[in-house]
């Protein structure tokens, strides 16, 4: 393979990893403080048409920013309010974010465009230029997350706290510090790098959102925590693998292998998800989370 090819294979890893990285992120933030989020996927894709809209609406990718965010937060704030606050399944809680943000956007994307759920198309200011190497701001800032990320759980005293209550919430509370407060914290900024993921699908890397254009990254972003054992820089490793694995899927479409032939379409798009069955497969025996992660904490009286 020539050498321009490899780069062009690299650059596009780069930049399918992007949303994959910022969900995995946020994944991280909430599971180390015990807040299982299984809606990755619903606050990525609320994400996407909130910012869509916002940017056609506007004019302004910056305002489709922001507007991603806080829906992502919105969101993330149902999921905490019946995970911590009424101690419910968390499991359930994430999946019913899931559901609600795919037949949401639908519906209201249908209502609003008349386009079969899509946005109209996003032009020039609309969308997120590129600055620097050909990549737009988005991917320095998910990019600049992951020293942020490890510098702050790892580093601070905040972290230690946050850490503490994903490990040993009874002690944290026993020092005072309210672990609810943590827990939300910790969903809250959960939602703001969701909202980043998926203002990019639609603000940065696509002109617009188009019906559950997630596609399961929410679920692959999980894949890649747990084979990152919940650690900032693995993650980024995870998750560019997995955009590598993304990129050379898409180069091999339409390509004739030796002694094969053409691959059907369909086995080459099946690539990320038999990789993420591979991994969990391999690792999840291994990798253990956060011991507080899915219980509900209950003070004692």
């Amino acid at each position: 393979m020539e050498p321009g090819n490899l780069v062009a294979i690299f650059d596009s890893a780069l930049r399918l990893s992007i949303p994959l990285l910022a969900a995995c992120l946020a994944g991280l933030w909430s599971e180390r403080s015990g807040v299982v989020d299984i809606g990755l996927e619903g606050k990525m894709l609320v994400a996407a048409f909130a910012a869509a809209a916002a940017a056609y609406a506007f004019g302004s990718a910056w305002i489709g920013l922001i507007a991603g965010i806080g829906a992502s937060v919105v969101f993330g704030l149902i999921h905490g309010f019946a995970s911590i606050s009424q101690r419910g399944n968390q499991i359930v809680s994430g999946v019913a974010i899931n559901m609600l943000a795919a037949g949401l956007t639908a519906i209201v994307g249908n209502a609003w465009y008349n386009q079969g759920g899509r946005t109209p198309p996003l032009e020039g200011d609309q969308r997120f230029g590129d600055v620097l190497f050909g990549h737009s701001a988005l991917v320095y800032v998910v990019l600049l997350a992951v020293p942020l990320t490890w510098f702050v759980l790892g580093r601070t005293r905040f972290g230690l706290r946050l850490r503490a209550v994903g490990e040993n919430p009874a002690a944290v509370d026993t020092a005072g510090i309210s672990v609810t407060g943590l827990r939300y914290t910790a969903v809250i900024i959960g939602g703001v790098l969701c909202g980043i993921g998926g203002t990019y699908l639609s603000v940065g890397q696509s002109a617009g959102f188009l019906n559950n254009m997630t596609a399961g990254k929410g679920f692959i972003a999980l894949a890649a925590l747990i084979f990152a054992k919940w650690r900032a820089w693995p993650a980024l490793g995870a998750c560019i693998l997995f955009g590598l694995l993304d990129a050379v899927a898409i180069r091999l479409q339409g390509i004739s292998l030796p002694g094969i032939g053409e691959v059907p379409v369909q086995a080459i798009q099946a690539l990320p998800y038999l990789m993420t069955v591979i991994l969990l497969a391999g690792v999840i025996g291994k990798a253990i989370p956060p011991r507080a992660a899915g219980v509900p904490y209950v003070k004692e009286r």
